[in-house]
């Protein structure tokens, strides 16, 4: 059988028209075919047959967040720091973020970046060091 027969033959339509696989799905929830005696990953599978070949540099992502899914209207061809972004992980959530807890704002003048790459606000930083010095300061009355 032809891999492209096999392709249709292990997709069956699930909720908001994805094209769940019915195949080999990986532990972290990927679809894998044989193609040519070469494993690979479904929806790149999908995506080359279907749209186009993947442009050098770039990996596909599931619009859709269903790791399962081959539909290619599902798929688009991205880099991988926009697949992140737009992804549901810790990273992703804090790379989003527009302002510090306290709510200033990460733009140029209020941001810095610490020496592990994370955003850090001036503004929270100034406050800390003003409060530490204030306590400095203060000497005890108790003798």
């Amino acid at each position: 059988m032809h891999w492209s027969d096999r392709f249709l033959a292990s997709t069956e339509a699930g909720p908001g028209g994805c094209w769940q696989w019915t195949g080999y799905l990986m532990p972290n929830g990927y679809a894998r075919i044989s193609v040519d005696g070469e494993r690979q990953y479904a929806h790149r599978v999908a995506y080359e047959a279907f749209v186009a070949p993947i442009p050098a540099g770039l990996v596909i992502d599931h619009l859709c967040r269903n790791r399962g899914c081959v539909n290619p209207d599902h798929l688009d061809a991205v880099t991988q720091r926009v697949n992140v972004l737009r992804g549901e992980s810790h990273a992703a959530a804090r790379a989003r973020q527009v302002a510090c807890i306290r709510g200033h704002r990460f733009d140029h003048a209020n941001t810095y970046r610490a020496t592990n790459g994370t955003r850090k606000c001036r503004r929270c930083r100034a406050n800390a060091r003003s409060r530490a010095r204030s306590r400095q300061g203060v000497t005890c009355a108790a003798a």
